[in-house]
């Protein structure tokens, strides 16, 4: 068994003991950071230097105290970007790529009807959404904003040369600027209720901003806010698309009914069959 696997496994069975949820693909995933190559080229690895071998352990050590893979990387993949995240910034989990899959294809039904995309990204965190569209429809005029000044400090870092719109403000009032003329409202706001602090996994309980997890005695409250500022904010016809939780699949496009202005409401569900996301029109 070469040194890399040998380690992988021995650091794999580490990992899995103090419960992380996917041990062999972080341990292996880490192992690549450290010797600056890929997990599929770990074979071919001749030999591991001491120095190596002890920043291996160090940050085996720190995701065993599930410290989020990603702050010990630095980076996180998403579609077809990568983007830069640490500590005060919201890691993107894969779910959302459904989600961001949703609003560029959107955007991409408006540049087929010979119109320029107007895209708003409502709580952008580390801006993946908005990078992601700009990256699959260049056409599109990508808007972004974030509450939190350290995750729009990672925003700003991710989003710095695509064009994209980047403000620091508040989702209820940002964008007056654009009212009635959005085709595509996309966001992944705080979701999780205060009561529900203790089913939080612990990644993401202990190291992602809380401002960006609970959302009210419901996890509802930013949704609400959504919903009634979208009706502002999209023009006739265009979409509004929003994540939550997998019990919200109910609860959210509920909220959408309530506030009235929406047609076409409707849930979507994850790759798992899960509950992920909920869209609505903006009656024409």
């Amino acid at each position: 068994m070469s040194d890399t696997r040998r380690l992988v496994r021995e650091a794999a069975d580490r990992l899995a003991v103090a419960g992380v949820p996917s041990p062999e693909y972080d341990a292996a995933e880490l192992l690549a950071h450290v010797l600056g190559t890929t997990r599929g080229r770990l074979a071919l690895v001749a030999e591991i230097a001491p120095d190596q071998a002890v920043r291996y352990d160090d940050l085996l050590a720190r995701r065993a105290a599930r410290e989020p893979l990603q702050h010990l990387t630095g980076s996180a993949a998403f579609r077809h970007v990568e983007v830069a995240v640490g500590p005060g910034v919201f890691v993107p989990r894969p779910e959302t790529e459904l989600l961001a899959g949703w609003a560029i294809d959107r955007a991409r039904e408006v540049v087929a009807a010979g119109q320029t995309p107007v895209v708003v990204d409502l709580c952008t965190g580390s801006g993946v959404i908005a990078r992601s569209i700009v990256d699959e429809v260049p056409a599109a005029r990508v808007h972004a904003v974030e509450l939190d000044p350290a995750a729009h400090a990672w925003a700003e870092r991710n989003l710095a040369g695509t064009g994209v719109d980047l403000r620091l403000g508040d989702l209820a009032t940002a964008f007056d600027d654009l009212v009635g003329t959005v085709d595509v409202l996309v966001s992944n706001p705080p979701y999780v209720p205060l009561e529900a602090w203790e089913s939080v996994a612990t990644e993401a309980r202990d190291h992602d901003p809380h401002l960006a997890l609970f959302s009210g005695d419901d996890g509802l409250d930013a949704i609400r806010v959504i919903a009634s500022r979208g009706l502002r904010l999209v023009r006739p016809g265009g979409v509004v698309g929003v994540e939550h939780a997998d019990v919200q699949g109910e609860a959210v496009p509920g909220v959408f009914a309530e506030v009235g202005g929406w047609q076409e409401i409707r849930d979507h569900r994850d790759l798992a069959d899960r509950p992920r996301f909920a869209t609505a029109r903006r009656p024409r």
